[in-house]
């Protein structure tokens, strides 16, 4: 089918100038009216020169995501490029022993709002934009082909959805049905991981270097993880040699899957406790102390609106983290909050610490594993910041 074609306004060219994915619907002078979302449009600048090729939602904020600055055309073959491309990253530089890990993510891989996830035997896709999913069999038929697993399965429960108009949808889209509890490996430790009823796609891959990284920290400690979902931190922290890990969630299931993954792996009961608390709370409540801290929780902040608030609240955790860690002792501290830059959440944790009146030093900054790549012309791709402290 014939790209639509799109005219921006005067000025407006500038970011696509600089290979920037997004087009805002304000900088939109002219289309022409047969589009529909998911449609592939050329773009051109208000002096008619072309800039590139993406794909359209004209009831989005974000109206245009490019696909490619070179004109070319956008067809099976394109994806089936973009997608060996990127599974080509992860077969190099992945050890075969990780079946545990991201495939595809969206803006890195230059796919944008196509996330997909190995887990195991079955792979986990995410069309968060219209474009991906009107081009979604022939995503689904190119993964089919290139991995060969048991079964694809769509995890599309999510609020972009509604931004974008589409209905959410939880399903198989190729082959067998899931298990109740898929199994995956990660740098030799052994997942229970619930796809389906788990937050987004089940496990947090981007993780698994800080995981890796906080192990060497924890022989003969106490350890205190927090917003520990289904126990992955809390795994790393046994094997690394923690004396003692306690674990705090909210969620009663994912700390179920926590103690499965504990005895999964055949570290002993004892050396663990699972707690079902706000994080907030027990902080504040508990009288413990401890020789590493884990702060890994959800995103505070979805909306750039929510910066201010989200800032208070990091602090707040982080002040009551900062408290507890006997003199010597680590804080591992993260967000995956977008909108809250290295700097800010580098600023959140000196106002805690000065609250707390505690020495600080960082040894670390930390961010995705390598395969959540950032595109370097999309600097809203790099989400996950994370910062290892020493406290005195």
């Amino acid at each position: 089918m014939k790209p639509i074609h799109c005219v921006l306004k005067k000025g407006k060219e500038k970011p696509l100038l600089s290979r920037h994915p997004w087009i805002f619907s304000g900088a939109i002078d002219q289309i022409e009216e047969s589009h529909q979302a998911g449609d592939i449009v050329k773009v051109f600048s208000s002096d008619n020169k072309f800039l590139g090729l993406g794909y359209l939602n004209p009831s989005s904020q974000i109206a245009v995501r490019m696909l490619s600055f070179d004109d070319v055309s956008i067809n099976e073959g394109f994806f089936k490029k973009r997608i060996q491309r990127a599974l080509n990253l992860r077969r190099k530089h992945l050890p075969e022993s990780h079946s545990l890990y991201r495939l595809i993510h969206s803006e890195g891989d230059e796919l944008p709002g196509l996330v997909a996830e190995r887990f195991g035997d079955y792979v986990v896709i995410q069309c968060l934009t219209a474009g991906m999913e009107k081009w979604k069999p022939i995503i689904i038929e190119i993964l089919a082909d290139e991995l060969k697993p048991k079964g694809i399965f769509q995890k599309d429960d999510g609020e972009w959805r509604e931004w974008e108009g589409l209905e959410k949808q939880v399903a198989v889209v190729w082959g067998e049905d899931l298990p109740q509890r898929v199994e995956a490996t990660e740098n030799g430790l052994t997942f229970l991981i619930d796809v389906r009823c788990g937050q987004k796609s089940g496990f947090f891959c981007d993780q698994r270097d800080n995981r890796r990284l906080i192990q060497d920290f924890c022989s003969g400690a106490r350890v205190l993880n927090c917003f520990a979902y289904t126990g992955a931190f809390s795994i790393y922290a046994a094997r690394g040699g923690a004396e003692s890990v306690v674990s705090v969630e909210t969620s009663q299931p994912a700390l179920d899957l926590a103690e499965e993954n504990r005895e999964r792996n055949g570290f002993p009961s004892d050396r663990f406790e699972w707690v079902r608390e706000d994080v907030a709370d027990y902080l504040r409540s508990s009288r413990s102390t401890f020789d590493m801290i884990i702060l890994d929780p959800p995103a505070f902040c979805r909306h750039k609106q929510q910066v201010e608030k989200a800032m208070r609240g990091y602090k707040d955790i982080n002040l009551h983290a900062f408290k507890k860690i006997e003199s010597g002792g680590f804080l591992f501290s993260a967000s995956c909050s977008s909108y809250i830059t290295p700097e800010l959440f580098q600023q959140v944790l000196f106002q805690a610490a000065r609250d707390a009146k505690r020495s600080v030093r960082i040894l670390a900054k930390t961010s995705h594993a390598l395969d959540h790549p950032v595109c370097l012309y999309h600097p809203e791709g790099e989400y996950l910041k994370g910062c290892l402290c020493q406290v005195f």
